[in-house]
């Protein structure tokens, strides 16, 4: 009897340990992003009280002088070369990714192996090339430098992630909508891109998110002209020192993009995630 007693509420204490731990966990993660959204409604003088000031009078001073700083041009740049970059990624990764998953032909491992082994080469390595080709061909310090660049950047990883979505599209339905008479277009629309969707998506945010906070090839190969917001946000560091709550207010402006878009998608997010590790 005492042992059947006792079962229970050993149960009942691992299961409170667990979600205890999980709290702090997640406390742990969300902690600097919520801390930099605190600075970023302090004045500078607020944001450098040891111990930390808890309790202020917030402002939206550091975000009026970010925006006013000229943070809108970098904004800019920031979201074209995202936006083009990741459309190209899906242009010309999902046709590749079909072919190598659902018609695959000779000599498809060696390109799945070819796409794999360009992601193992340092970018500090070829940034020497890249700028003298950047600067022979008249694309230093243009946005268009870093769209071919993002994109080649992003569409390895693009194919095997979509690769993968693929191969979890069952043979059997693509089987019965042949047996049917539909053609390839029809298969595409009718039956493979609605399953794979929720993965075209996940993979679309990912690459959005690299695109965004991508930052060796933007400071070296952009200037004024064609700046990102990372590079922008390197202005903050000075040989006076760190500008806190100014840095904080434009590290907030430039996250919530990716915050915002995140969170529209993040069930297709979950979802597209979910059928890759299944596979």
């Amino acid at each position: 009897m005492t042992t059947l007693a006792a079962r229970p509420r050993k149960k009942h204490y691992g299961k409170g340990s667990l979600t205890v731990a999980t709290w702090v966990v997640a406390i742990l993660f969300v902690f600097p992003l919520l801390w930099m959204i605190l600075t970023a409604f302090k004045q500078e003088a607020d944001a450098y009280t040891d111990p930390p000031k808890l309790l202020f009078s917030p402002t939206f001073d550091q975000i009026s002088n970010v925006l006013s700083g000229g943070f809108l041009p970098y904004l800019s740049n920031s979201a074209f070369v995202t936006i083009l970059s990741t459309a190209l990624v899906l242009l010309f990764g999902v046709p590749a990714a079909y072919a190598l998953s659902l018609a695959p032909v000779k000599g498809t491992s060696n390109a799945l192996g070819f796409f794999l082994s360009t992601k193992m080469l340092p970018i500090v390595a070829a940034i020497i090339p890249l700028y003298i080709i950047s600067q022979n061909s008249e694309l230093l310090d243009t946005v268009w430098a870093l769209v071919i660049l993002y994109t080649s950047m992003n569409l390895p990883l693009a194919i095997w992630m979509m690769r993968s979505f693929f191969l979890e599209v069952p043979h059997e339905m693509i089987e019965a909508g042949r047996i049917d008479g539909a053609n390839l277009p029809t298969l595409l629309r009718k039956i493979i891109m609605p399953v794979v969707a929720p993965g075209i998506a996940a993979t679309a945010l990912i690459c959005v998110i690299f695109s965004w906070t991508e930052f060796f090839y933007a400071v070296n190969l952009t200037a004024a002209r064609a700046g990102t917001v990372p590079v922008f946000l390197v202005g903050f560091i000075t040989s006076e020192g760190l500008y806190w709550a100014q840095l904080s207010a434009a590290a907030l402006l430039a996250s919530l993009p990716v915050m915002i878009v995140g969170w529209i998608a993040q069930n297709h997010l979950v979802r597209g995630l979910s059928m890759g590790a299944v596979k």
